[in-house]
């Protein structure tokens, strides 16, 4: 476990920064590009552990995929093409991999099987394979399928209708990639909408999709072809610079070809809420996945309520917006955010306490944080416990304590950042 001491910030941040490749985009491409007839060429890749599990994955399953620093080819074979692993895939610390990935194996006519860490070990998966089972997958693993290690026996799916009780990028990703292997139409109902990377990666390779209010339906049977991938910044990375840019007075930073996925931009609406000063230049809106450079400077914030619809669309930022409100005047109340408590660590629970540990006021609810803003933060020893986001956010909060932050289980943050640090340095004057 790495720990490393971490000094506030002498001055303001100034400078720019290329913001890694998307997390989740970089999952999708490499998934679609296995699955799809043909080459695909995925630049821009995000080289984290969560995505280099994935690629692993594909490789068990025979897939021939070259990894040059960000640029990845892929020699995909097509659904067919995808052949029967011996041994257990290892998802690593990747929730996204592993639910995406049952979706998928759940279309094909053998058996995989699936386990992770510690973290993905507690995480519950019957959101994904209750409705697999409706389908006609044949699911065993711990608890009847809900926890890790998990067995699917794949093959001859139905499609059916199904309405997500829980809105859940995931699981709805992890149905549409099984509904394109199922017999007929698969429809999928999101109480509010959630990231569309999935849907827009489809079309991308060459498939269909419709979308209907809050309803997706894709055909079975389509056949896909390879396509070239440009992935853009990950906006859940940008988050952490958004965020210090605008608690560290006389800071002002130029964040380059940032994902402006509307399905994703929710950290823009909050800060747009509490004040803060951004500004968007050089977008694409009409791009298959829109980017754009933030400009973001130093403000003087407010408070504001975060909940609804809204969280969603700003999930993996929960945690550096809780810090984010511990400097703005007011009040600020994140609530219908339930789903932080089945993330890498309960986010609620473990933000609160390692920021009440360098002097934040904050209150925990079922759903959510009640944070007092206006408070000066001391310093002190804190833990990401194995989640990068809460390992970033310590980091970030650093920069304006009064004295050093001990940063515990640090090699975290390499999850979907590996060049966080070097990064985070070069905007110090």
């Amino acid at each position: 476990m790495e720990t490393i001491k971490l000094i506030p910030a002498s001055a303001g941040l100034t400078g720019e920064i290329a913001i890694p490749g998307d997390k989740s985009i970089s999952h999708r491409a490499i998934m679609f590009g296995a699955i799809a007839s043909g080459t695909t060429v995925v630049k821009n890749f995000l080289t984290g552990n969560d995505c280099l599990s994935t690629v692993s994955a594909f490789r068990n399953l025979g897939v021939t995929i070259d990894l040059n620093e960000t640029t990845v080819t892929i020699q995909g074979k097509g659904l067919d093409g995808l052949k029967e692993y011996n041994g257990t895939i290892d998802v690593g610390n990747s929730g996204t991999t592993i639910r995406l990935m049952m979706g998928l194996m759940a279309g094909r006519p053998f058996q995989s099987k699936f386990t992770g860490d510690s973290s993905i070990a507690k995480r519950p998966m019957n959101r994904v394979t209750l409705p697999l089972k409706e389908m006609g997958c044949s699911i065993d693993g711990k608890e009847n399928g809900n926890y890790i290690p998990i067995t699917i026996k794949g093959g001859n799916l139905k499609g059916i209708p199904y309405t997500l009780p829980v809105a859940s990028a995931q699981v709805k990703s992890a149905l549409l990639l099984a509904g394109l292997q199922a017999d007929g139409e698969t429809s999928i109902t999101e109480p509010s909408s959630t990231r569309d990377h999935t849907e827009r990666m489809i079309r991308q390779f060459g498939g269909r999709v419709d979308v209907s209010g809050n309803t997706i339906h894709v055909q079975g049977g389509q056949q896909l072809k390879a396509a070239d991938i440009t992935v853009p910044g990950d906006i859940s990375s940008a988050a952490f610079f958004l965020v210090a840019a605008s608690i560290v007075p006389g800071s002002k930073l130029l964040l380059k070809n940032v994902g402006l996925n509307e399905t994703r931009t929710g950290i823009l609406t909050v800060l747009e809420e509490m004040d803060a000063s951004t500004e968007i230049n050089n977008s694409n809106p009409d791009a298959y996945e829109p980017a754009g450079d933030i400009t973001v400077s130093y403000s003087q914030l407010k408070g504001t309520t975060i909940g609804g619809s809204l969280i969603p669309r700003l999930i993996d930022e929960l945690p550096v917006i809780a810090l984010l409100a511990t400097q703005a005047e007011g009040e600020t109340v994140i609530r219908d955010a339930a789903e932080l408590r089945v993330k890498e660590t309960d986010r609620i629970e473990t933000v609160a306490s390692e920021l009440r540990k360098l002097g934040a006021k904050i209150e925990t609810t079922e759903d959510g944080m009640i944070i007092s803003g206006g408070t000066r933060l001391t310093g002190g020893r804190v833990s990401s416990h194995g989640d990068h986001r809460i390992g970033m956010m310590l980091a970030i909060a650093s920069l304006i304590c009064e004295n050093e932050v001990i940063l515990e289980d640090a090699e975290s943050i390499a999850v979907s950042y590996p060049t966080f640090f070097k990064d985070l340095e070069k905007l110090k004057k």
